[in-house]
């Protein structure tokens, strides 16, 4: 009984020990934000790496998570007869839960990963250290750019994903369903409010802000060399991941 109340009480002072350094280094970037100069050329590399890079596996995404949910929405409206229901039922998915959701997660996958990864190789080299030497504070150097990007690009890639998953839909449910095309976009125009959409672009952008905090801060503080490179990158993937889900919970009870 001692071992697991040791193992527990172990547990909670390292998650809250962890959750103080998030805080930390959130703080710290918020306050460098405002600070000049302003990096530009450094926010449009990571803005390009973050976005630009991760076109194609976004619209691929996109694409076929629209295509799905027309197939699965038909099969179960056409038991009422209420086909002309797949299309704002569709964008309204993709609009307010998933464009935003998996585009993030999509994202994580992709560029958080690599933030930790780079991060993390900076400091087991101590580069990172090399530029408190140089007297260039590395928050302001590496990380506010990377979390800059990550709430700017977050909101227009979940764009992109919403028009091609929309336009997925519609590619099923006319080609294939037979639905009507006039119908299917019709009842998304009627149905469909901006203030879904601008609610799910809000929630990209939180999405943006945390995979981007969590990856610099799991590589800002890794640890223990390439072994420790390597952990803190799948740290950086699954903290990142259930954080967007449960902050995406909150954030639809709050909202909707």
């Amino acid at each position: 009984m001692t071992k697991i109340l040791e193992t527990l009480g172990g547990f909670a002072i390292r998650s809250i020990e962890e959750m103080g350094q998030i805080m930390m280094i959130f703080i710290n970037a918020l306050l460098w934000t405002f600070r000049p100069p302003l990096r530009v050329r450094a926010l449009f590399k990571q803005m390009e790496f973050v976005g630009v890079n991760s076109l194609f596996v976004v619209v691929l995404t996109g694409a076929f998570t629209g295509g799905v949910f027309t197939l699965q929405t038909y099969h179960g409206f056409s038991m009422f007869g209420a086909e002309s229901l797949v299309g704002p039922t569709v964008a309204f998915a993709m609009a307010r839960e998933l464009g935003p959701v998996l585009t993030s997660l999509m994202v994580t996958g992709r560029a958080g990963s690599a933030m930790a990864a780079e991060l993390g190789t900076m400091r087991v080299t101590e580069q990172i250290d090399a530029l408190y030497v140089m007297a260039a504070n590395p928050v302001k150097y590496l990380v506010v750019p990377r979390i800059l990007a990550g709430i700017l690009m977050l909101p227009l890639l979940t764009v992109l994903a919403n028009f091609v998953g929309v336009v997925g839909g519609y590619i099923v449910a006319v080609h294939l369903l037979n639905i009507n095309a006039g119908l299917f976009i019709g009842n998304i125009v009627e149905y469909l409010k901006m203030g879904d959409i601008l609610n799910g672009l809000v929630k990209s952008a939180v999405f943006g802000g945390i995979l981007t905090l969590i990856g610099c801060y799991k590589g800002f503080y890794a640890r223990g060399g390439a072994e420790g490179v390597g952990r803190a990158t799948t740290e950086a993937v699954v903290m990142a991941s259930v954080l967007i889900l449960v902050s995406d919970y909150i954030m639809t009870a709050i909202m909707f």
